[in-house]
Parts: C-alpha cells; sequence; structure tokens
C-alpha cells in the first residue's frame, strides 16, 4: 500500500535529454534575463524621478551581487552615468572631507559618496543603514533635495567659499529579509512613497519552457567566472544536486555563489579541467560532506555503540521511530537523526502530557503539533467525555530543545498502539505532521531524515522491510542520495506516501486504523474504554498483594 518506487525518490530528468545533448549550441543568457521581475525594476527605477528615489533588493548581501547589479544599471543607463558600490557608510564616507587653512583655502579635500555618485546610484547593503543610521539619515537629506556640505577637518577655520550642493542621486538597497525590515524599523518612510522594491528569485521552475533559460544562465555563469563547460552527466548531475538545494525536484537553483562553489570545487576533481563531467561533480560533492561529516558521523556512531537506543527490527507497543533534522549552530551540515519515541498508558483523568513541553525542551510549534494531535484522536474515538486513561509522550534521549511538528504522526501513532496495545513495526520510520482531520501534511528536511535512519538500517542490517512512511505531499522534495535509491531499487529499504492517518496506521501496526472491522485501532481503544468503565482492568499490584494475605 503506497508503496513508492525509486524514480519517484530522485528527480528524473528524462523529459529534457534532447535539450540537455544540445547544451554546447545554446546561447549564453545573461542573469538578468532569467530575473524578469529584477529586470523590470531596474528598468522603472532608471526611469523613476520625484521622491522615488530607493530601490531595496531582497537578494544575497554579498559583493558578487552587488557588482552584478551595478553592471546591470550601468547598461541600461548612459555611459557617464555613475554606479558606485559601497561598504562604509560612516559620515565622512557619505559627506566627503576637506581642510582648510587659515586664510580660509581649501588645502585638502575628499570626495564623499553623494559626490561620487552624484547623478547616478549607490549600491550599498541594507545592514550598513542600520549599522550606522547617521549615515542614512544624510544620505535620505540628498534624496530629498537637501544642501550637504562635506566635513571640515579643521574646524577652527572657515572656508571662502560655500561647498554645500543639492545631489542627485539614487540607493539600492541590497539585503535578506531580515535586514531589510530592520531598515523599515528604523525609518517606516522607507515605504511610503521613497521606495520601489523587488526581489532576486532564487530559483527557477523547470518546465519544458524554461529549462533552455536555465541552461543559457549556467553558459553564461561558467563564461563569466571562467569555469570549464559541463557534459550531459555533468548537467545531470548538477541539476539533481540543485534539487537536493532546493528541496523540491521541480524547481533548480539560480544561486550564482552556490554554483560558483560546486563548480570551482569540481573542476579541482577534474582530469581536464576543460569539461566536467557527472563524476567530477560527485566527487565534489562527496568530498565536502567528507570535510563537514564530523558531527553527523559521530552522532551516528553513538547509536551505533549502542549509547542511543534506536531499534531497527521487530514491533513494540507504544514506540515509534521518529525523523528528526539536527541544526548545530557554527556548523554548515544539517543531518538527519531517527529518535525514539514513546507513550506509556495508566489510568487517569484524560490528560497527555508532553514531557518534552513540560521539561522545557519542546518548543512551541512542537506544542502545537501535539495539541492538534489530541484534538484529532478525541475527535476519531467520538468520545463524549475525557479518556479514562492518561499518557505521557517524550523523545527518549533527547537532551536539547524539540521543535517542529513534524513528529506528530509519530507522536499520534505511538499513542494510539499504546491505547489500543498494538505493537508498531520497528522497522519503519515516520515523518508527517497531522491536522484536526487526520489528513498528512508536509515537513522539511526529508532527505536528510531518510538518508538517516537508512544508515542506521544499514549498520544494524537491513531486513527487505525496513523503510521510512513520509507525507504523499512530500514526495516532490525528494533527492535522494544514490545508496538509498540503489537499495530501494533493490527493495531492501522502502519508502511510503500516505495522505492520511487511516493510510499510515496499517503499514505500521497491520491492523485498519477504524471502520467496521472489530480489529480497527480505533475498535481495540473503545473496547479497552468499555472494559474499564466495566472496571474489567487487571487488579494493581497493591490489590494484589492484599488479597495474597487475606
Amino acid at each position: 500500500m503506497n508503496h513508492e518506487s525509486w524514480r519517484a525518490v530522485t528527480p528524473q530528468f528524462d523529459n529534457f535529454s534532447s535539450t540537455l545533448e544540445q547544451y554546447q549550441s545554446i546561447s549564453e543568457i545573461y542573469y538578468l534575463n532569467s530575473q524578469l521581475r529584477l529586470k523590470k525594476s531596474f528598468e522603472a527605477f532608471v526611469k523613476s524621478s520625484g521622491v522615488t528615489k530607493v530601490l531595496t533588493v531582497n537578494a544575497p548581501d554579498n559583493a558578487i551581487y552587488r557588482q552584478l547589479f551595478a553592471e546591470s544599471l550601468s547598461s541600461m543607463t548612459q555611459e557617464h552615468v555613475p554606479v558606485v558600490s559601497t561598504e562604509d557608510l560612516s559620515i565622512e564616507s557619505v559627506l566627503g572631507t576637506y581642510a582648510v587653512d587659515k586664510k580660509g583655502n581649501i588645502t585638502q579635500q575628499q570626495a564623499g559618496l553623494i559626490e561620487k555618485a552624484d547623478g547616478g546610484y549607490i549600491l550599498v547593503s541594507a545592514n550598513m543603514f542600520t549599522a550606522n543610521p547617521v549615515g542614512w539619515f544624510k544620505l535620505k537629506s540628498a534624496l530629498l533635495g537637501e544642501k550637504l556640505s562635506p566635513i571640515n577637518l579643521t574646524p577652527k577655520c572657515i572656508p571662502s567659499i560655500d561647498l554645500s550642493k543639492v545631489y542627485d542621486v539614487k540607493i539600492i538597497a541590497i539585503g535578506s529579509r531580515e535586514s531589510l525590515d530592520d531598515f523599515q524599523y528604523l525609518d517606516p518612510d522607507i515605504h511610503y512613497g521613497l521606495n520601489l522594491y523587488t526581489e532576486y528569485e532564487p530559483e527557477i521552475e523547470l518546465t519544458e519552457e524554461s529549462i533552455s533559460t536555465y541552461l543559457g544562465f549556467l553558459k553564461w555563469l561558467c563564461s563569466k567566472y571562467h569555469l570549464p563547460t559541463l557534459d550531459k552527466s555533468g548537467l545531470v548531475k548538477l541539476m539533481a544536486e540543485g534539487t537536493r538545494f532546493t528541496e523540491d525536484q521541480h524547481y533548480l537553483p539560480l544561486d550564482i555563489t552556490w554554483y560558483r562553489s560546486l563548480l570551482e570545487s569540481a573542476t579541482l576533481e577534474s582530469q581536464s579541467h576543460s569539461v566536467l563531467t557527472g563524476e567530477d561533480i560527485a566527487k565534489a560533492i562527496e568530498a565536502k560532506y567528507f570535510r563537514e561529516s564530523y558531527l553527523p558521523e559521530r552522532a551516528l556512531s553513538d547509536i551505533f555503540d549502542g549509547q542511543v537506543i534506536i531499534e531497527t527490527k521487530g514491533e513494540c507497543v507504544g514506540q515509534v521511530n521518529g525523523l528528526t533534522v539536527i541544526d548545530v549552530p557554527g556548523h554548515p551540515l544539517s543531518y538527519g537523526e531517527p529518535a525514539r519515541i514513546s507513550c506509556v498508558i495508566h489510568f487517569g483523568d484524560g490528560d497527555i502530557s508532553d514531557v518534552e513541553r513540560k521539561a522545557e525542551l519542546g518548543g512551541n510549534l512542537h506544542a502545537k503539533g501535539m495539541m492538534i494531535m489530541q484534538a484529532f484522536v478525541s475527535s476519531a474515538l467520538k468520545l463524549d467525555e475525557p479518556l479514562p486513561y492518561s499518557a505521557s509522550v517524550v523523545f527518549e534521549q533527547s537532551y536539547c530543545e524539540v521543535d517542529g511538528d513534524s513528529a506528530s504522526l509519530a507522536e499520534l501513532c505511538s499513542f494510539v498502539s499504546a491505547l489500543s496495545e498494538y505493537p508498531i513495526n520497528q522497522q519503519i520510520a515516520v515523518t508527517g505532521a497531522v491536522d484536526q482531520f487526520g489528513r498528512v501534511q508536509a515537513v522539511g528536511g526529508l532527505n536528510e531524515k531518510i538518508e538517516g535512519f537508512y544508515h542506521v538500517c544499514k549498520h544494524q542490517g537491513l531486513t527487505g522491510k525496513q523503510g521510512v512512511i513520509l507525507p504523499k505531499s512530500n514526495l516532490k522534495h525528494l533527492s535522494l542520495h544514490k545508496d538509498v535509491v540503489e537499495s530501494i531499487k533493490k527493495e531492501e529499504f522502502h519508502i511510503w506516501s500516505v495522505s492520511t492517518v487511516d493510510e499510515a496506521v496499517p503499514i505500521l501496526m497491520n491492523h485498519p486504523f477504524r471502520g467496521d472491522d472489530n480489529a480497527s485501532v480505533i475498535s481495540q481503544i473503545a473496547k479497552r474504554i468499555e472494559g474499564f468503565e466495566r472496571h474489567e482492568h487487571s487488579t494493581g499490584i497493591l490489590s494484589w498483594i492484599k488479597n495474597w494475605f487475606v
């Protein structure tokens, strides 16, 4: 049921094969021609007049992009129009400086940004405005037509001529959404008349129409930065890695720095240094992983050594393998790691105790997922009053904060397993969020999660029945490592995609979740509740001891 083939877990480019073979004859496409919103915004900004003197661009904040934007602006304007990029917004840098002798003669003068860019454009990081607010407000004065003069380094001497001047400049502020938000907070006027806004789109949808644009962009990039060309195998491998980077099989990145880093690394691995193959790019990817893999491999070794308990064989009531993604501050690599989620049931007032939350190790999104899961179970059971059981759900051997709702499907499965006393197959791991209607929703980090569980299964021995349950809506996000794909081909490892809880539970517990079948999970839970209400639950240890001595 819902068993996916290997083709579903890795991007397929067969329908683009003929276009890829024509790569060498495709014309270069300038980066701006793959960014129509950005291009139209530049054109409108160049033509703008009046108070519209600022263009804010959501784009990677580095010198590479600022240089490209400067080139684009220069090509759209007359050759003599200055385009100045800066990393300094100190007041002296903005206004310039001068020195005067006792007779009032100017002995030294250094032009400021507004002087250098008079009649043109200044490109600057949005972060610079919040770091140097005085510099921004001086620039704003220039934008609004106020007279400004350079800074006098000899304030006791007065110049014989007036150096104040009205400047005609426009500003392009480049930064992330967060830095642009800080800029707006510094000066709310930015979004009320002074500003145009646009974005550098980080990815392109892969279609029959857009593939030529993408390949032309690649040719331009390789030519611009003196990188080797790619053969067909190199293109396919690069595109596969690109879908992993975007986490979507239907989108490829347009991140210039990402391509430069990968292709420059592949050039070092290449034998010819003139044409990059798929093998060259694969070697570059493996070399990068090797440099960054100490932490994930150390985490896996704790599982292999038994320091962290993860079971990949057999069955267990109330215990399921969840999947997590670990992000370590200062570490560039996110990696997947399975987590044992367990639930125990005892007689009580229906409270489901989220141990992570009570121990202040659970974030707000995790708490939200738990509450949604509880609401769904109560709705599915059609209870008129609270459960006569209380439960405790916990991430075992977790010593840091757990956040996000991606474990709510796994937590639900452990909960209903403990309630029904139906065991869960430990050969299968689960990820996915659940809504109040039992629909399984998409989550992030699927590639890392699946690969993390696969490595544990491989070390403990592949049984041919191990695998991962994930949301059906996440299938398009998969771009798994070749070793995992090969195991799926050989049916050593499996992927099951589900849309609802009713589809996930039978895979894990070998029983339907609900229905007319008396063996369904819901029916079994109802029987336990009915038995409890008729006092048919087992005698406690204290009562047993008391009866022994009567």
